[in-house]
């Protein structure tokens, strides 16, 4: 049974950062699209970022506009882990972060924000940004 845990959420200041984890499970993930989305009170939850294998030992990292630059994706496939790196983080940045993945075929930098594409989905984990 593939599961997705996230850790590393909490409460930061505007300006500080934070690092988020999600080890995954029940199978190997190497090949397979990790990635983030976000959901803040009120609001649709909405793609952050996402770490795609291209090919041979190359993955390529998609990000939403709101958290280029800011925001950096990576995996350890020896520990079937992906992290996010967020830095400069804002009050606007808070919400439940969710890691997610998927068997299926088709994650591109046009489809990556669509989350019906993605298969598996972890419980999340709070960030909360105090101005």
């Amino acid at each position: 049974q593939v599961q997705l845990v996230e850790s590393g959420g909490g409460l930061v200041q505007a300006g500080g950062s934070l690092r988020l984890s999600c080890v995954a499970s029940g199978r190997t993930f190497s090949t397979y699209p990790m990635g983030w989305f976000r959901q803040a009170p009120g609001k649709e939850r909405e793609f952050v970022a996402v770490t795609r294998w291209i090919g041979t030992s190359t993955y390529y990292a998609d990000y939403a506009d709101s958290v280029k630059g800011r925001f950096t994706i990576s995996r350890d496939n020896a520990k079937n882990t992906v992290y996010l790196q967020m830095n400069s983080l804002k009050p606007e940045d808070t919400a439940v972060y969710f890691c997610a993945s998927t068997s299926k075929s088709g994650i591109s930098t046009y489809t990556a924000f669509n989350e019906d594409l993605y298969d598996y989905w972890g419980q999340g984990t709070q960030v909360t940004v105090s101005s």
